[in-house]
């Protein structure tokens, strides 16, 4: 299982192009409403999540998926369960997977030291002694981050890489024409 937060203020097409590659590639998919079953997005798209935090099996998860926006990335770093969620993946070896701003969660966390990653540009100091990369879309171990809303489809089919495998990944591509 593949959990997408979601928190008032996150980035639309960050966490729905992840989930729509996600679902295409068949990987299970929730997303999870941090702030409630209905989340309105930074620009002011009003989401149904599939539950809610309370509803929240972590243990079943084979990966997370931080999106970013402002203040989404705010809401989901003040959150518990989701700083509780970010560290079962972490001790367990499951993906965590965070786009835009929402690198910065990983960073303050301290997860990113000696690791390769981006985010979005001006959050480069919140990664605490990560590499920043130059590339858009990241994998080091198990931390996969990417740079914004712009990248969010290659940063969908990374996580599908990384949970299914890479022809599948390179298929989904070609049938959605994305170079």
């Amino acid at each position: 299982m593949v959990y997408v937060f979601l928190a008032d203020g996150f980035e639309t097409i960050e966490a729905l192009a992840v989930v729509d590659m996600l679902r295409r590639a068949k990987i299970d998919t929730m997303t999870v409403g941090v702030t409630g079953k209905e989340v309105k997005t930074s620009h002011s798209i009003n989401v149904t999540a599939d539950i809610t935090i309370d509803e929240l099996n972590i243990n079943d998860a084979n990966a997370i998926v931080l999106p970013g926006g402002m203040p989404g990335t705010l809401n989901l770093e003040a959150n518990s369960v989701v700083q509780s969620s970010i560290d079962y993946c972490v001790e367990n070896g499951k993906y965590v997977c965070a786009i835009c701003a929402a690198p910065s969660i990983l960073g303050h966390k301290g997860l990113l030291k000696g690791r390769e990653a981006i985010c979005f540009p001006g959050f480069e100091e919140d990664l605490s002694g990560a590499t920043i990369s130059d590339k858009y879309v990241v994998t080091d171990g198990k931390f996969i981050t990417a740079r914004g809303a712009g990248v969010a489809v290659d940063f969908g089919l990374e996580i599908v890489k990384a949970l299914a495998g890479n022809d599948l990944s390179n298929k989904i591509r070609e049938t959605i024409q994305c170079q």
